[in-house]
């Protein structure tokens, strides 16, 4: 079954440190299945990679093989995800007490009724009190 993709999960399958059982069978998961993303995930991944570099955790010569890997799995960016910003993410950012980064995740899971794959606390959270399936 196809899943929505936090970048939290994602981060963890670059950062051996960050990764553990749950998101590498999501990670083996795209061997038959497809992620979907909000608009916003690759500017999030963007910002992670920028961060972990300025922390010494990466270096730019890691981006390339980063942009390579990330490219061949099947991640499918939503595109109706600018469109509902301000008349529907905003809203449940302020229901379920999210960023709206958070909640733009959160509402892709609940508008195509598929699973959420995160790490973050807070949005697990959330989805579940929305009723959505938390991997």
């Amino acid at each position: 079954m196809p899943f929505v993709l936090d970048c939290s999960v994602t981060m963890a399958w670059l950062f051996p440190d960050e990764t553990n059982e749950s998101t590498e069978a999501l990670r083996d998961a795209l061997v038959t299945e497809c992620a979907l993303v909000p608009a916003l995930w690759p500017i999030e991944v963007g910002n992670v990679l920028l961060v972990a570099t300025r922390r010494g955790r990466l270096t730019e010569d890691d981006w390339p093989r980063i942009r390579d890997t990330l490219a061949v799995l099947p991640i499918d960016i939503d595109t109706d995800s600018y469109a509902r910003v301000l008349d529907t993410v905003l809203p449940l950012a302020k229901a379920h007490k999210l960023s709206v980064y958070d909640a733009t995740y959160l509402e892709l899971a609940m508008r195509l009724s598929l699973p959420l794959a995160t790490l973050d606390r807070q949005l697990s959270t959330a989805a579940a009190d929305a009723g959505v399936k938390v991997l």
